[in-house]
């Protein structure tokens, strides 16, 4: 029999704040872990994203606290800055009645600031291990009157080789604190880490009847391993992206992946542990914002990634867990939207595909590639949209004045009609393979509203304008600009901003701490094969 959060014995504040953000019952894992963690019980929780988690032990945590006594008296650890924000976002909302004072710390962020906030009194903590462990060093940070320590995505933590900073900060912790590790997997790692710090923990583990939403199209592919990239261009022209998470298997296939996308005219970006903080930001920043339409990444992009635009996921390959393919597809079909996740597997993978089946208890749809003759329907249906669309909303009395000059010159109508598609078509690269993302050299953003295009010297807020001696007459094409900076100028190509070509010269948005590396290369970059000059504009 269910029960209500008021049964809790929580503090009215608290049952008031979960009442008036709409939840009457609590979930099962909130259910099993609540009365523990009131009781003063060390608990470990296996729950995947979406399950209610955050609110298991922000609301037993934020319960025991007494705001205002000058010391941090809880402390929330996340594997990436992303999941950091959120789940202090969410404890300051649970707690702000009470007045309770939460900070984030995380790297990529000022820590001077930080000190400041620490300095002026935190009840709640909510951080990663790097930038905590910085601030315990510096003594900046004092964790000896924490009542209550939380490992959130515990074996996401240690599989990003943060244990030894985990150690050392539940070192700096008293021996007698309350400790609660959520983790979406229990590996041994997991419970030996529990062995050493937690005393008689009390254990949920959820199995729920199914694992992946039903609003997520689920769809496999049977490819060569050689055509994957092949096979993914060409799902790439036939579904109707909005953003795109490609999953790969190593940091090196994210770059890689991420550039052969770039070459072909998409507006890709890899993210990946490999990139120091503030470039996983700055990326994360560009794809939540619809600058990059695809992003490519390993298994880091799957947790604490929180963008309810994500229309697709993509595995380019399987992943070795189910439940990292859980974690994967639950990306998309977020706040009650649909989603599609797309698979290729070859023919030695259908025994791990049919464990991932059992595990979510839902089988996939086996699907087949599509044709050339499909796709090329598929650009035909497209155009017919597009002037469909022109036909109901343009002024086109100046086009009818050349249409009809061109009849009373004794062309056929029809023939005057398909030059004008071929020219379209010509002008647009739609007979190319093209990605469903903003086009890098249109003068119309994403959303089709028509905007002035832009002067020489404007450009994003942190970026900078340059200009490369290469434009249409070359042949220059946005895959080739984005390719040629990113391989000689040592930059991943999804930081890129917009692109305008011109006929002579190409105007380039880029991260302006990016300039002198980009600028320092310029007579190495190539257009088809031609040497061009990069300067400021």
């Amino acid at each position: 029999m269910s029960t209500s959060f008021d049964q809790f014995n929580l503090a009215p504040t608290l049952v008031q704040t979960v009442a008036d953000r709409g939840y009457k019952t609590p979930t099962p894992i909130q259910e099993a872990l609540i009365p523990a963690m009131l009781a003063g019980r060390d608990v470990v929780g296996q729950a995947q994203t979406g399950t209610g988690k955050t609110a298991a032990f922000a609301l037993p945590l934020l319960n025991k606290l007494t705001p205002g006594q000058g010391h941090v008296q809880a402390l929330v650890l996340t594997p990436t800055r992303e999941l950091a924000k959120q789940v202090a976002e969410a404890v300051y909302v649970y707690g702000a009645d009470a007045g309770a004072r939460v900070l984030p710390i995380y790297g990529g962020d000022s820590i001077s600031r930080q000190i400041r906030r620490l300095q002026k009194g935190i009840d709640v903590v909510v951080g990663t291990p790097g930038r905590l462990l910085d601030l315990i060093r510096k003594r900046k940070l004092d964790l000896s009157q924490v009542e209550t320590v939380v490992l959130d995505e515990a074996d996401e933590m240690l599989s990003m080789g943060f244990i030894d900073d985990i150690e050392s900060i539940l070192s700096a912790t008293p021996a007698n604190r309350q400790t609660a590790f959520f983790s979406a997997t229990l590996p041994q790692s997991i419970k030996r880490l529990a062995d050493r710090h937690m005393r008689n923990p009390e254990t949920c583990r959820l199995e729920p009847g199914q694992r992946t939403a039903e609003t997520i199209d689920q769809r496999y592919y049977v490819v060569r391993h050689h055509d994957r990239t092949s096979a993914l261009l060409r799902l790439l022209q036939a579904e109707p992206t909005e953003s795109v998470i490609v999953f790969a298997r190593t940091r090196k296939d994210s770059f890689e992946l991420a550039a052969e996308l770039q070459q072909h005219g998409h507006a890709a970006g890899a993210l990946n542990g490999a990139m120091d903080q503030h470039a996983r930001n700055r990326m994360l920043d560009r794809f939540r914002n619809r600058k990059i339409a695809i992003l490519v990444g390993t298994d880091v992009a799957s947790r604490g990634l929180d963008i309810d635009h994500i229309s697709h996921v993509v595995n380019y390959e399987l992943p070795r867990d189910p439940e990292v393919y859980v974690h994967r597809v639950g990306r998309t079909g977020r706040a009650g939207n649909t989603g599609v996740a797309l698979t290729l597997i070859t023919n030695r993978e259908r025994g791990k595909l049919k464990k991932i089946e059992r595990y979510t208890k839902r089988s996939m749809t086996r699907s087949s590639l599509p044709s050339e003759a499909d796709l090329q329907a598929l650009r035909d249906e497209r155009l017919a949209d597009r002037l469909t669309k022109r036909l109901s909303d343009a002024e086109l009395d100046r086009e009818r004045a050349v249409a009809a000059a061109l009849v009373a010159d004794g062309h056929d109508p029809i023939d005057i009609a398909a030059a004008a598609l071929q020219a379209a078509r010509t002008a647009s690269g739609s007979d190319a393979p093209r990605a469903h993302a903003p086009d890098r050299g249109s003068s119309k953003p994403s959303n089709g509203t028509a905007r002035r295009e832009a002067g020489p010297n404007s450009h994003e807020s942190g970026m900078v304008r340059l200009t490369l001696d290469a434009g249409k007459a070359s042949g220059a094409r946005p895959g080739h600009v984005v390719s040629t900076l990113s391989h000689f100028g040592g930059i991943p190509g999804g930081v890129i901003g917009k692109i305008t070509i011109k006929n002579r010269q190409t105007l380039v948005d880029v991260p302006a701490d990016l300039v002198d590396k980009l600028l320092a290369q310029s007579g190495n970059y190539k257009i088809k094969n031609r040497r061009a000059q990069l300067a400021r504009v």
